[in-house]
C-alpha cells in the first residue's frame, strides 16, 4: 500500500491521532486520515469529532495496493474502544497484515500496539511499547516489552500513550526523513 495512512475509529485517541498528524503533516509528510466508517465523521473516545480525509470506501477506491515498500506506513492511535473497533475491522487487518508482509511499516500507540499489532502472526524478538496493562498479549507473542516512550523496532514503531504523541510523531518523522527532519520539525514546535 502506496502512502502513509492514519486510521481513525469511533472510540480513538485524539491527542494520539491528530498530534501524530501535525507533526508529520509540519514535516512535509502527505498522511491521510482515514475513517474505517462510511462518512468522514469520528467520534473520540472523549467525544470529540474529527472529519477524516476519507471514508473507508473511499479508502480501498484510491490507494494503491501494490509496490509497497518501508516509507509506506500505516498508523494506529490507540484509545478504548478505538483500538478494539480497529481490530475488529477484518477487512483493515487483512491489509494491515499484507501490508507488513510485504515490506510496510506499521506505527501504533497507546493500546494499539496490542490490540491491532498484537494480530500479526509473528512477533518474536520484536521491542515494544504500550499502554501500560496492554502488554501481556506482546509479551505471550514473544515480544520484548519495554516501559520506553517510544520504540522502532525495524519497520514497527510503537508508543506508549497519550503524553508520548509528540515523541511517537517524530519517531515516524525520523524514520522517513532522517533525524534532521525531525530536529527541524521539534525546533519549530519550541520543543
Amino acid at each position: 500500500m502506496k502512502g502513509v495512512y492514519l486510521f481513525l475509529a469511533n472510540g480513538f485517541e485524539e491527542t494520539e491521532a491528530l498530534g501524530t498528524a501535525d507533526v508529520l503533516k509540519r514535516g512535509g509528510i502527505p498522511v491521510r486520515m482515514v475513517s474505517v466508517h462510511d462518512d468522514k465523521y469520528v467520534t473520540s473516545s472523549h467525544n470529540v469529532i474529527v472529519i477524516a480525509d476519507m471514508t473507508y470506501g473511499e479508502f480501498r477506491s484510491t490507494a494503491e495496493m501494490s509496490g509497497t515498500d518501508a516509507n509506506d506506513v500505516m498508523i494506529f492511535p490507540g484509545g478504548i474502544p478505538g483500538s478494539t473497533n480497529l481490530a475488529a475491522k477484518k477487512d483493515l487487518m487483512e491489509i494491515m497484515q499484507a501490508h507488513y508482509a510485504e515490506g510496510g511499516t506499521l506505527a501504533a500507540i497507546c493500546a494499539a500496539p496490542s490490540v491491532v499489532l498484537g494480530l500479526l502472526p509473528d512477533l518474536s524478538g520484536k521491542t515494544m511499547t504500550c499502554y501500560e496493562g496492554f502488554e501481556g498479549p506482546l509479551v505471550e507473542k514473544g515480544v520484548k516489552y519495554s516501559r520506553n516512550g517510544v520504540e522502532t523496532d525495524g519497520r514497527i514503531i510503537t508508543g506508549r500513550g497519550p503524553g508520548l504523541t509528540l515523541e511517537f510523531g517524530f519517531a515516524i518523522l525520523s524514520f522517513l526523513k532522517g533525524k534532521d527532519a525531525a530536529d527541524e520539525v521539534r525546533r519549530g514546535m519550541m520543543l
